[in-house]
């Protein structure tokens, strides 16, 4: 049986109980991976609350060039996400559901683009099973759900390589050509708004493997066409300019402090091993992961007509690229490797898309071992001494424990495109469970059960000691202003957040009058005063 898609494939498909099924599918996985819960957390780690801090003090204050923490210029990143941010908080308020929006609005337009383009290319077939996986992979969902610029990066790099695919000639489409290489250039500046120059490197560096493996060297140069280099300096280059203007250190910050020395030194300490990013991007893929084994093993030796050839070698080079790229970097987070999501999941589509009704083993290994996972997460939940809910972690045992004994029978008996759907659904059903567990778990996460402890006219009598960096993020915005650290020397009484464990070091130089709460062991709420100590005088400190 070939591998190839049939020319029915790709004719628009009727209104009929399947079609309609899968509609119904697609929206509801595309709502609850990437709106679904979005506030079930607080703005959690260091990263979202600074984002947040910035975007609502953009909005607050009506300057829309320079990002600021804490009224200071602040140019780690670039604007884009502010700006999205920002123009949430105007709309809807300031809460963590507006803070993470953009990135969610983000995650879905970077799918409905590659499902367009799978349309194209390979037909309805890819592009469902694209829309269903895609959303439901770790990488997606997580940073669809992150006050971040992540994913608007992500999307933004996204969408511009479809539009390159489409100025390339890889897809049959009535888009004008011109309009292609605007949509290009119009979205790669859009993703150095997002990150800044490492968009060029990656959609460059894409291009120029793609090209080496193809030949292809003189089509690539319709990417430099003037109207796709217009539409990227105009996108671009007015807020750098702007920003540059207003604060003569913004270059020097920005491009060599967070872009060349963060690439070339250890100075910002994420320092990782050069293999970091190969199982970051299988957890990212996670739990279609296994299906990338359909291209390098079965595919690769496969004979096929030049264009598919083509097509395959650009989402390979695509996704391949920005790996090689950062495991050079001395510096190494997880969210770097995000671009690569989009066009493995392509790929990995196309492998459950073509491979659907074959009776060859891989599908079968493949689909079952998301069933896998699943038992995995099953004893994972039941071991694990997360303090959840019991009867929370009880569904979410018993609905991974049949789900993923489902997947692995229906995949036992060669019904590969059932195990897949069953798959999804239980993802989306743990997905869910994973939330309203998250949720509970809120007031040992993040800062936001312990703010909301603090009435307004303590605010101002509030202080920090000993408490993780990213809490300390988390309680300046939730407060709304920035929260300094006690010391004996702060005169009368005053409101400190700590930890457990600060707060047997705070005793030996502090009077604790009253515990306010005891949340969990990374947030406890007293009211103190400083120790009287005797002085040589017989008097005491004024």
């Amino acid at each position: 049986m070939t591998d190839t898609p049939t020319s029915s494939a790709k004719t628009p498909p009727g209104i009929s109980l399947r079609n309609v099924s899968w509609a119904v599918l697609i929206f509801v996985t595309l709502y609850v991976c990437y709106f679904s819960h979005l506030g079930a957390l607080g703005l959690v780690g260091p990263d979202e609350p600074r984002y947040a801090w910035i975007a609502r003090d953009m909005a607050e204050s009506g300057d829309w060039v320079t990002p600021r923490l804490y009224g200071k210029p602040w140019f780690e990143k670039p604007v884009l996400y502010y700006w999205g941010a920002a123009l949430s908080f105007k709309l809807f308020g300031v809460s963590e559901v507006t803070a993470r929006l953009p990135s969610a609005l983000a995650a879905l337009l970077a799918t409905l683009a590659l499902a367009w383009l799978a349309l194209r290319m390979e037909g309805w077939e890819t592009a469902r099973w694209l829309l269903v996986l895609l959303p439901s992979s770790v990488g997606m969902i997580g940073f669809s759900h992150a006050a971040a610029p992540d994913m608007a990066f992500a999307a933004a790099l996204t969408v511009a390589m479809v539009c390159a695919a489409a100025a390339l000639g890889m897809v049959n489409t009535q888009i004008p050509r011109y309009l292609s290489l605007l949509l290009f250039g119009f979205f790669l500046g859009a993703a150095v708004l997002a990150k800044g120059p490492a968009a060029v490197i990656l959609a460059g560096g894409a291009m120029l493997l793609w090209t080496a493996f193809t030949k292809r060297w003189r089509d690539s140069l319709i990417l430099f066409h003037p109207m796709a280099v217009g539409a990227f300096l105009v996108t671009a280059l007015p807020w750098y300019i702007l920003c540059a203007q207003r604060n003569p250190g913004f270059l020097r910050v920005f491009i060599i402090e967070h872009n060349f020395n963060r690439f070339l030194t250890p100075e910002f300490r994420h320092i990782q091993p050069f293999w970091y990013y190969l199982p970051i991007t299988i957890v990212a893929l996670l739990p279609w992961a296994m299906w990338l084994e359909w291209f390098c093993f079965r595919k690769a030796r496969a004979a096929r007509p030049q264009p598919e050839q083509s097509q395959t070698l650009y989402m390979a080079a695509w996704g391949l690229f920005p790996v090689l790229f950062f495991s050079l970097s001395k510096s190494k987070l997880p969210g770097y490797i995000l671009p690569v999501v989009p066009p493995l999941l392509f790929l990995i589509a196309s492998a459950a898309a073509r491979t659907q009704k074959s009776r060859h083993a891989f599908p079968r290994y493949a689909a079952g071992s998301a069933g896998i996972l699943y038992l995995i997460a099953a004893g994972w939940a039941l071991f694990s001494k997360a303090k959840i809910n019991g009867s929370l972690v009880a569904i979410f045992v018993v609905i991974a424990i049949v789900g993923g004994l489902s997947v692995i029978c229906l995949a036992a008996v060669c019904k590969t495109p059932t195990a897949l759907i069953g798959a999804v659904l239980t993802m989306l059903l743990l997905l869910t469970l994973g939330y309203v567990g998250a949720g509970k778990l809120d007031a040992g996460i993040s800062a936001r059960v312990c703010a909301a402890q603090i009435r307004a006219p303590d605010i101002a009598r509030a202080y920090s000691f000993k408490l993780q960096r990213g809490w300390g993020y988390q309680l300046d915005f939730y407060l709304h202003r920035e929260i300094t650290e006690w010391s004996a020397g702060v005169p009368g009484e005053a409101l400190v957040i700590t930890t457990e464990k600060g707060l047997g070091e705070l005793k030996n130089s502090a009077e604790i009058i009253a515990v306010i709460s005891e949340l969990s062991a990374h947030a406890e709420i007293v009211k103190v005063r400083p120790l009287a100590r005797d002085f040589a005088g017989g008097g005491k400190p004024q």
